[in-house]
């Protein structure tokens, strides 16, 4: 937008680690939990390094962050999969199966989610990352946008 200062991340946005680099060949892999309760919007980056074989990336929306009940939920993503590291594919609507990734190195997926589309008391979310059965990178990065209550120094939305 011209005109536009842009945004300061560590100001307009609240980061959630919610997967720290990890092998995920070692079971499904849940990330953190996180609460939509004070925003609006989720911006989800699934990062995967080297590849062993592919990962089946879904979402779930919970009711607490234990969490008791959860349950898949369709979302918008676009997929990063070529070899110059920087071009989104279009956008796709994803029903609650998820992504199945590719197996190349150095991927990643965005993954856009508004909170009105969540059911009625379910205000926390999840990334799923299923068993490759093989070795495997992965990291989870959400930047959570829309905030109520918006400061540089953040509350946070993990617990």
């Amino acid at each position: 937008m011209s005109g536009s200062k842009g945004i300061v991340l560590g100001e307009d946005l609240h980061t959630v680690l919610a997967v720290a680099p990890i092998d995920i060949d070692s079971g499904v892999t849940n990330s953190d939990v996180w609460s939509m309760a004070n925003h609006s919007h989720a911006s989800i980056g699934v990062f995967l390094g080297a590849v062993g074989a592919a990962v089946t990336i879904t979402v779930e929306e919970c009711d607490n962050f234990g969490p008791s009940n959860q349950t898949a939920i369709a979302f918008a993503s676009y997929a990063e999969e070529t070899a110059a590291g920087d071009t989104l594919a279009a956008r796709v609507a994803t029903g609650t199966g998820g992504i199945t990734s590719g197996t190349e190195t150095g991927i990643f997926y965005r993954i856009e989610i508004d909170a009105s589309q969540l059911s009625d008391g379910r205000t926390r979310l999840r990334v799923v990352l299923s068993n490759p059965s093989s070795p495997t990178l992965a990291c989870v990065v959400v930047e959570l946008s829309g905030s109520r209550y918006a400061q540089p120094e953040s509350a946070t939305a993990i617990a």
